[in-house]
């Protein structure tokens, strides 16, 4: 018999049969008598409820550090990032009803995301009620469609097992989020039994007959080019791919959550695809005659579209792909992404008639454009001064975590990422309000870097509680807000449509003085001249700073809507 909390992780001193929720707790924290089988995991972030307190009871003396958040969109969003920043899935917790129900966006945000994510939620008792129906809903049917696996853990004895299948579940490729729900009369049942260890796996590698055909395939090219994407960032593929990439000369796009696989600062990168067309990349794109797209992921923005007798598609990921109209490979390479690239790497030979002053063109305009956009010094701040400025003020092995809207675009276009994980944005369910607490997460991981959130202030205020939260954590974190007291990506969309401003304006809080409330530091910018310095010194400084920056998108939608475009389409590629 072991003390149930043993599975995740807290220390306990059972000396007879206790109730499952604790046994819960202990699975996932390493204190098993044997210490066979843990999760190891270190937090779980949530707002508990009464169906909770036997697991909430086991997190007492644990090792892990219980985060309670304001809201429960809060705590999922860091489980989310917790995931992705480390491989192992992050756990949030909540009681019945509608805790559940609030944790269904950064569920889903995790499940597309490819995130690891384990969501705990507590049910009323099962086997006799006496409050029939209140606050009760199927939550297990509700999540289904939105995660890998969900699960009613219906007996005590039956713990251990349910929590190793969750977490092996939401780790393996593809990664995603699963949910387990404790019915509070089953956390108190005694749980006995062994814990289940995690096995040790290796993923399978791509059939050397596949490989030796790409290799043909890029060999006989003329404009090889190699786009990747998110599945490529998840495992950290970046030695293996800067290896191909020395070895060949192929330049490189990256897709939105492809950036930082290659440090975009090497001369074989070309840029991001932040848009779904019409960019300077793309006329990379449509100048390449075979493209080797590595982690391919369809929940994003596609980075081009296939037509048919086209350019020729090798596909290289962990999984086959998903057909459609705009995407059907001619290859696949399907296995570890990581040895995939040292395979081509060891049986590529570069080829006297590859050509690559098509990339080197884009490249160079690209440079050219980022530089120009970010000497504009009018204020409120044009977007690419504001990403040039953040990008001189943020160390190396910063995290910069975005929310979302129209400046993720510029992002993802201007803002040089040089290791992976390091520009955190969504380019798959894009959720308003993530940003704060997914910089929260990552802050939280990682207390020896510079973290900044990048917030519009539409979603910054959709969590902005949790600005108590970081102050209690006592985060390193500074809060970057957009002000422009609009919803400006639709309005963006709305005028790109030449529709009349409507229904998208609001107002906003004195910043400044929220941010003190919370006993956070407020500042406010004043020019443009002044943000990178600003940004300096609140990253100096340390602690929870908040910088209001007003922003001014209305260039976006010429430069968006007719400038690039023509810009681009004004390259000389030759054929």
């Amino acid at each position: 018999t072991w003390y149930p909390s043993n599975i995740l992780g807290s220390t306990t001193k059972a000396v007879m049969p206790l109730c499952a929720g604790v046994a819960f707790g202990s699975v996932l924290a390493n204190n098993t008598p044997t210490s066979a089988a843990s999760e190891n995991v270190t937090h779980i972030f949530g707002v508990p409820g009464e169906e909770n307190l036997d697991l909430l009871e086991a997190l007492r003396d644990s090792p892990i550090t219980l985060v309670v958040t304001h809201h429960e969109q809060g705590a999922g969003f860091m489980a989310a990032t917790h995931g992705r920043l480390t491989g192992r899935a992050g756990v949030c917790l909540s009681t019945l009803g509608p805790g559940a129900t609030n944790l269904v966006t950064p569920v889903a945000c995790a499940q597309l995301g490819g995130m690891p994510m384990l969501m705990i939620s507590g049910q009323k008792p099962i086997k006799s009620s006496k409050q029939a129906r209140f606050q009760i809903i199927n939550a297990v049917d509700m999540l289904g469609p939105l995660t890998k696996w969900t699960h009613q853990i219906q007996s005590g004895a039956s713990v251990a097992v349910c929590v190793r299948e969750a977490f092996r579940l939401a780790e393996q490729e593809r990664p995603g989020a699963v949910h387990l729900e404790l019915p509070e009369d089953v956390a108190r049942e005694d749980a006995e039994g062994p814990v289940i260890p995690a096995s040790t796996t290796r993923r399978p590698i791509a059939e050397a007959q596949a490989v030796r055909r790409g290799i043909e395939l890029i060999e006989h090219a003329r404009r090889p080019l190699i786009v990747v994407g998110a599945a490529a960032n998840r495992k950290r593929s970046c030695e293996m791919l800067l290896r191909l990439v020395e070895h060949t000369g192929i330049p490189v796009v990256s897709t939105q959550v492809g950036k930082g696989v290659l440090d975009e600062r090497n001369p074989h990168y070309v840029g991001a695809a932040s848009l779904s067309e019409g960019d300077f990349v793309h006329r990379a794109l449509e100048a390449a005659d075979t493209i080797i797209n590595v982690g391919h992921d369809v929940v994003e923005k596609p980075p081009f579209f296939m037509r048919h007798g086209g350019r020729t598609v090798i596909h290289v990921n962990y999984f086959s792909t998903h057909v459609d109209a705009v995407y059907f490979p001619q290859a696949e390479l399907i296995g570890d992404i990581a040895n995939t690239l040292w395979q081509l790497a060891e049986g590529l030979t570069p080829q006297p008639h590859w050509d690559f002053g098509f990339a080197e063109t884009v490249r160079l305009a690209i440079a050219a454009h980022v530089a120009e956009s970010a000497a504009d010094d009018r204020f409120p701040l044009a977007p690419a001064r504001l990403v040039h400025a953040v990008r001189q003020a943020v160390p190396e092995d910063g995290i910069v975590a975005l929310d979302n809207g129209l400046y993720k675009l510029w992002f993802a276009r201007n803002y040089p990422a040089f290791a992976p994980n390091t520009l955190l944005l969504d380019n798959a369910l894009a959720s308003m309000g993530a940003g704060l607490p997914s910089a929260m997460a990552a802050a939280l991981l990682h207390p020896d870097r510079k973290v900044v959130a990048v917030c519009g202030d539409g979603g910054f205020m959709m969590n902005s509680q949790e600005l108590e939260t970081a102050m209690r954590l006592k985060l390193d974190l500074t809060v970057l807000i957009l002000r422009d007291d609009a919803y400006g990506m639709i309005k963006w969309k709305q005028r790109m449509l030449h529709l009349g401003d409507f229904g998208l304006d609001f107002g906003n809080p004195d910043f400044v003085a929220y941010a003190n409330a919370y006993g956070a530091r407020g500042h406010r910018l004043e020019d443009a001249d002044g943000l990178t310095d600003l940004l300096a010194t609140c990253l100096a400084e340390g602690g929870v700073q908040v910088i209001d920056c007003p922003i001014d998108y209305a260039d976006d939608v010429r430069i968006f809507g007719e400038d690039l475009p023509r810009r681009a389409a004004d390259l000389a590629l030759d054929g």
